[in-house]
């Protein structure tokens, strides 16, 4: 091999450990199946950052009523948020089920992450904002994983959120990324840190800066924080860590039996989430 060919060997080594990053840490997309049997939900699609669009169901309540964007975690989509359709409809509150950014059915971009899940968390509630069926003064956002955490940084940056709910959300993505680490059997030195940084670099976000239990120190709004005490994904202490963050009086902490995708078994304490809405949105609860 001529001497100048050993010069091209290193970046062609990292333009081929960038892209198995990527490929690597790509979500799975899941298309919807089902529908939102029952509710009156029609199909919609918006538009969000970098031009694309967002596949959504929107499911309007009362005229004039509070409204809230679902928002699914990695590799979900919006039919794995359902279960929390009908209630929160029957107690209400229009809905926005989304798909974000290469899930579901969604457009593709060129990355997935936790900044663009806030992208397009925002261009759903500026969607709602302007539907005939919705009080733009009565907005708010539940989350799921990293879009529990999407729903932090949105609500950290933008005015106007009545309310977050957050379910099984992370403290700090270097710590989730460093669990996953661990999983692939892929050792911190020199390769962890190097996936570490350069995601950072693609991102175009430094983690300490989009972290939730950074998000939630900006969030002005009140927060329910939900989590699985069985959630082997993410730590129950990454709950209360997130919580002791936040301004004193304006988030709850609810752990409850359940893991991490059954959304910490939310199901059976839908009526604690509803009363706390109503409470965020100034509703008289039910019994």
């Amino acid at each position: 091999m001529a001497a100048w060919c050993w010069l091209l060997l290193p970046p062609l080594l990292l333009l081929v450990l960038n892209r198995l990053i990527h490929r690597g840490l790509a979500p799975e997309r899941v298309v919807e199946r089902g529908v939102p049997e029952n509710l009156p939900w029609r199909a919609v699609r918006l538009p969000t950052a970098n031009g694309k669009s967002l596949f959504g169901w929107f499911i309007p309540a009362d005229e004039r009523a509070p409204a809230l964007v679902v928002m699914h975690g990695w590799s979900g989509n919006a039919e794995m948020m359902l279960p929390l359709a009908a209630p929160l409809h029957g107690a209400g509150y229009s809905l926005l089920l989304l798909d974000a950014r290469c899930h579901g059915s969604s457009d593709d971009d060129s990355f997935a992450s936790l900044p663009r899940f806030a992208e397009d968390i925002e261009a759903g509630l500026a969607w709602l904002a302007v539907q005939p069926e919705v009080d733009p003064g009565a907005l708010g956002v539940i989350g799921h994983s990293v879009g529990a955490g999407a729903a932090l940084l949105a609500a950290s940056r933008r005015e106007g959120i009545r309310s977050v709910v957050s379910i099984a959300a992370f403290a700090h993505p270097a710590a989730m990324m460093r669990r996953w680490l661990r999983a692939m059997h892929i050792p911190f030195w020199p390769l962890g840190a190097y996936i570490l940084a350069y995601v950072q670099r693609v991102i175009g976000h430094r983690f300490d800066a989009i972290a939730p239990s950074c998000s939630i120190t900006r969030v002005a709004c009140p927060v329910l924080l939900v989590h699985g005490l069985a959630d082997p994904t993410v730590p129950v202490a990454e709950a209360r860590q997130i919580h002791a963050a936040a301004r004193p009086g304006l988030a709850e902490l609810l752990l409850v039996p359940g893991s991490h995708d059954d959304y910490g078994d939310i199901g059976e304490r839908l009526e604690v989430l509803r009363h706390f809405l109503d409470r965020c949105f100034g509703r008289q609860a039910g019994p």
